[in-house]
C-alpha cells in the first residue's frame, strides 16, 4: 500500500525554486533517506509535505490525518515534566498510553524531570517519542538524530524498524547514518531546479510572508 505518493513536484524557498520535478512513493513498511548537499532544499520538500507550506507545482497525496511530521525543533513545553510531555502530545492525537514511548526511547528514569532540565541529547530522545504517540503510520523526519549518542541512535532505528514492521513508513533526511541500512536512498541533487532562463520554473510567492 502506497502511503505518501509525490508527482512533478517543486518547492520554493524563499520565492525561488530549489526542487522541481520531483516525483516517488513511500509504501507501508518502508523507509526512505533524503540526500543531498546543504541548500539542497531537503528541509523545505519536507515543509511541504508536512502542509507547512504551499507547493509551487506538482501533487502530493497520502491518507488523511496520516503524517506525524518532526523538523529541528524537539517541540517540547520547557516547563512540563517528560510525562506531562508526552501526556499532551498523546491527548492531541488522541492516543492513550505513552508507556511504550518511554520505554522504547529510554526515558523511564526522566519522567519527573522538566524538559527544561534535560541535556541536548535528552531533549531529542523526548522529541522523538512524541512519534510514538501520535498513531500516525507515516513519520517525516528532518536530521532526526542530532544531537544524540551511538546508543540512543541505536534507540531511533529500532524504533523505526518497529514501526515499519506494524505497516507504518518513514521518510528521513540527514546527512549521517542512521544506522538503517535497509532504507532506501533519495539523492535529491539530480531534482535541483534550474534558473527560469534555462527553463526552470518561476517562484510565485515569497515565504516570507507565509
Amino acid at each position: 500500500m502506497t502511503m505518501l505518493s509525490v508527482d512533478n513536484l517543486a518547492v520554493t524557498r524563499g520565492g525561488l525554486a530549489v526542487l522541481e520535478g520531483l516525483s516517488f512513493g513511500l509504501d507501508a513498511g518502508h523507509a526512505l533517506v533524503l540526500r543531498g548537499p546543504n541548500g539542497i532544499g531537503k528541509t523545505t520538500l519536507l515543509r511541504t509535505l508536512a502542509g507547512l507550506q504551499p507547493a509551487l507545482h506538482g501533487s502530493i497525496s497520502m491518507p488523511p490525518e496520516s503524517m506525524a511530521y518532526a523538523g529541528h525543533s524537539d517541540g517540547l513545553k520547557s516547563t512540563l515534566t517528560v510525562t506531562e510531555n508526552l501526556d499532551f502530545w498523546a491527548s492531541v492525537y488522541g492516543t492513550d498510553s505513552i508507556e511504550g514511548a518511554l520505554d522504547r526511547m529510554n526515558l523511564r528514569g526522566l519522567t519527573e524531570r522538566p524538559a527544561m532540565s534535560l541535556s541536548a541529547g535528552q531533549k531529542r530522545r523526548l522529541g522523538l517519542a512524541r512519534l510514538l504517540v501520535t498513531g500516525r503510520p507515516v513519520w517525516v523526519l528532518d536530521e532526526p538524530t542530532v544531537s544524540l549518542d551511538a546508543a540512543s541512535v541505536a534507540l531511533f532505528a529500532d524504533a523505526v524498524r518497529a514501526h515499519l514492521a506494524q505497516g507504518g513508513a518513514a521518510l528521513m533526511a540527514t546527512h549521517i547514518d542512521l544506522g538503517i541500512p535497509e532504507a532506501a536512498i533519495l539523492d535529491l541533487a539530480p531534482f535541483k531546479a534550474k534558473p527560469p532562463e534555462q527553463g526552470g520554473i518561476s517562484g510565485a510567492f515569497d515565504e516570507a510572508f507565509i
